[in-house]
């Protein structure tokens, strides 16, 4: 076997075990690849040591994990795999650094909307060329000037700013014999706001889940911070990929990274893992955060209605856009959203790109804080 054929075979593995559910970034690849070259195993157990500590496979699915590596090294026939878990398998959280995925957070899944489901699905997804391009590269201009705004801590000369600048003014009075000839103003800079922007990949949301993704990446690139996360059955966070440059190359990397694509809904238990991980949980603070869902969760309403009003708490606005809105009649009437509504800055429609768009550019009329 020749060089590239045997790195075909090695890649072979790592997409099989994304196929099986998972979350195997390509930097984890590379430094399989790169471990297997710098220790030169001697035996398929090395091979599988390396692969175990840069693959990085859940504890509870080592067991999978090693019947897969049989499967596609040895020829042996792998176990039959459960494609739904248990009611009790507790929501996973992956985040997109070469560490691998996050450990489980979540006691229980509830069951979701009408045509959600607790089932977890894991796929993998492909996306075609979108005939939005138009529509989202005028978003991405309109961005720098729309989107939110804060206060920061530096500070610039104004005319009409509010603060005397006093060193400014000593620096003119020692080129002046001391006296002060002019009196110099200034004011805060400021900075654009993070978005963090979360998206409903569930069954439920399938048809609108390329174009969330490509507004996604319209946003990564036109904001100067802006974070994103899907949630369906887990929590990943997809940022990374989606700084890739050209945008059927950031959704194709994204696809990579998301192991639930269009399975059951979990908004409880996803929102609730977000909060539990301290470094997502620091990237709400402050921020404008946009959730796009249906709201579709019959579970015990307790949880959404706690995580959302953490978030509401943490967050400068937060905002829910769902498609059901689009209608002029829409109530919220499900009690998950129900019960998270009075923790919600607005509640609107998210039922076109278009509309999701707006929302997003109207957030800088939003009163400054």
């Amino acid at each position: 076997m020749d060089e590239t054929s045997a790195i075909a075979h090695f890649i072979g593995f790592t997409a099989l075990l994304r196929r099986a559910g998972f979350a195997v970034a390509p930097e984890q690849s590379m430094a399989w690849l790169a471990g297997i070259e710098l220790l030169g195993p001697q035996g398929i157990n090395d091979m599988r040591r390396a692969a175990r500590a840069t693959l990085a496979p859940a504890p509870e699915r080592i067991f999978e994990f090693d019947a897969l590596f049989d499967q596609h090294f040895l020829g042996a026939t792998p176990p039959a795999l459960i494609a739904e878990p248990s009611l009790d398998e507790p929501l996973r959280a992956a985040d997109d650094l070469p560490a691998g995925p996050e450990p489980i957070f979540g006691d229980e899944s509830h069951e979701s909307g009408e045509k959600a489901t607790r089932a977890e699905r894991l796929a993998a997804r492909r996306f075609a060329l979108s005939d939005e391009a138009l529509l989202l590269r005028q978003f991405t201009r309109a961005l720098p000037l729309h989107a939110p705004r804060r206060r920061g801590y530096r500070w610039r000369t104004a005319r009409g700013g509010a603060a005397t600048d006093a060193r400014r003014m000593f620096r003119d009075a020692m080129r002046n014999a001391g006296e002060f000839v002019k009196l110099r103003r200034r004011k805060r800079r400021s900075r654009q706001r993070r978005i963090v922007l979360i998206i409903d990949v569930s069954g439920s949301m399938k048809e609108r889940t390329q174009s969330h993704l490509a507004l996604a990446h319209a946003l990564t690139h036109g904001a100067d911070w802006a974070e994103t996360f899907t949630m369906g059955t887990r929590l990943t966070r997809i940022t990374r990929a989606l700084r890739l440059r050209q945008r059927e190359q950031a959704l194709g990397a994204a696809s990579m990274l998301v192991a639930d694509w269009d399975g059951g809904t979990r908004i409880g238990d996803a929102l609730s893992a977000f909060l539990a991980i301290p470094r997502f949980a620091a990237l709400a603070r402050g921020a404008a955060l946009v959730l796009l869902s249906d709201g579709l969760e019959f579970g015990d309403p307790s949880e959404m209605a706690e995580a959302v009003a953490r978030l509401s708490r943490l967050a400068w606005r937060l905002v829910w856009l769902t498609p059901l809105a689009a209608d002029p009649r829409f109530e919220p009437r499900t009690a998950g959203l129900a019960a998270a509504r009075p923790f919600l800055d607005r509640l609107g429609d998210g039922g076109s790109l278009a509309s999701i768009c707006d929302h997003v550019l109207a957030l800088a009329r939003e009163k400054a804080a």
